[in-house]
């Protein structure tokens, strides 16, 4: 009888030995670098609404300077919106952008298996319209001035927004944040620059 109960507790053992890895499996996030999507398509655009918000409604695809690209989109569309919105509606609509790209780029990231892709630049986006809706009206070479310094800011990343990208990483809610959180600290350091210029050289 003791050595059935023995047999018996080695084969419960067994079998939870196999369970046990798969449930992790289901668990699992998505590891960067397994089966990940570096450059993404035209249809994996389209494959969901995340995917094409995230990815700024295609100005993200491009394999060279996406960011570059997403930000000079961002730029445009902030034109055409202010010639149908006043700058209360517009207000509106980047309070919306903000948590609706969060959730863009949670699910965009998961799906491409990329922690923070450079391809995704709704973040380059918000972070734009931010700037624009707060220093408007200016002129041509003032909203260039706005354009350069954000770029400087995202893509060297000095303090304090080196800081910033490093807060939030990986997948899931935390990850999506992170992709937001570090442009919008960029955008917040080009409007502290404007704002020395307008008071010191305007």
């Amino acid at each position: 009888m003791t050595d059935e109960i023995s047999e018996n507790t080695q084969n419960t053992a067994i079998v939870q030995e196999n369970i046990r890895p798969a449930a992790i499996n289901r668990e699992a996030k998505p590891a960067p670098g397994a089966g990940s999507i570096a450059h993404p398509s035209v249809r994996f655009m389209l494959q969901h609404p995340a995917h094409l918000i995230a990815l700024g409604f295609g100005s993200g695809l491009p394999r060279i300077a996406p960011g570059t690209v997403g930000t000079l989109w961002a730029w445009l569309a902030y034109l055409v919106m202010s010639l149908w919105l006043n700058t209360t509606q517009i207000g509106w609509v980047i309070a919306a952008s903000i948590p609706v790209g969060w959730w863009a780029c949670t699910v965009t990231a998961r799906n491409m298996r990329v922690a923070d892709p450079g391809h995704i630049v709704w973040d380059e986006v918000v972070a734009m319209w931010v700037i624009l809706w707060l220093c408007m009206p200016m002129g041509f070479w003032g909203q260039l001035l706005c354009f350069a310094l954000f770029r400087f800011f995202d893509a060297v990343k000095p303090q304090p927004v080196k800081w910033a990208d490093r807060m939030f990483k990986g997948f899931g809610p935390r990850g999506g944040w992170g992709i937001m959180w570090d442009d919008l600290v960029a955008a917040f350091c080009t409007l502290f620059v404007i704002a020395l210029w307008k008071h010191f050289l305007g």
